[in-house]
């Protein structure tokens, strides 16, 4: 039984390198680059999709030329886990576009700044203004929806506890697992006092009011 979660609104998951069976309860780790191969996953999806459609009779509102494509669903190694949250972090709390990244609105058109992936350069788009609500709401989530799922040995109901698959991977990988006993998050102190730090709030770069030069 492998173990996920992710966020569904984007279909982006996160899944730990490997599987826990319930006839001998040990883990089964996969390759460092190989989960899974992608071209069965990508036929696989698309059938149970095209599957599901039919069955919410929704089928025929769906181009017949959508399912003669080859559909791509990606699936790679990232490395550590940090990455992975690094990665889902943003598709989980952040929305389409903050204002800060709006220049202007005028005529009709909605100009705004952003960056291209492994790029620090900033640059610019116009959109009508009708396009860019188009965009927006494609990212705004129908009412009710429960953007996180999670999946395997991950699922709150699963028969395989979670303390099962600590305690493998302790023998097996030689891995460990720091948890606070209250279930809270441990107290953050400062390094050079040593006194407790309290969070109140983050001031991003873009937030910042340039100080008065004049």
């Amino acid at each position: 039984m492998p173990g996920f979660f992710g966020a569904l609104h984007n279909i982006h998951y996160i899944v730990p390198g490997g599987a826990i069976t319930k006839h001998d309860g040990k883990w089964h780790s996969s390759r460092n680059d190989f989960y899974l191969p992608v071209k069965a996953l990508s036929k696989i999806f698309k059938a149970k999709f095209c599957a599901e459609m039919k069955k919410a009779g929704l089928l025929s509102s769906i181009p017949s030329k959508v399912w003669k494509l080859a559909w791509n669903v990606n699936c790679q190694a990232i490395g550590n886990s940090a990455k992975g949250i690094k990665y889902l972090a943003p598709y989980v709390f952040k929305v389409a576009i903050s204002d800060s990244r709006i220049i202007k609105v005028e005529n009709r058109e909605v100009i705004f700044w952003y960056k291209k992936t492994k790029s620090n350069r900033r640059r610019t788009m116009r959109l009508d203004v009708m396009e860019f609500i188009r965009r927006f709401l494609q990212h705004v989530l129908p009412t009710g929806f429960i953007k996180i799922r999670y999946y395997g040995f991950l699922h709150p109901s699963s028969s395989i506890s979670l303390e099962l698959v600590r305690r493998t991977l302790k023998e097996i990988c030689d891995v460990e697992f720091i948890e606070s006993e209250s279930g809270t998050m441990p107290e953050i102190l400062c390094p050079d006092c040593g006194g407790k730090l309290k969070y109140y709030y983050s001031i991003l770069p873009y937030q910042m009011i340039p100080a008065d030069t004049g």
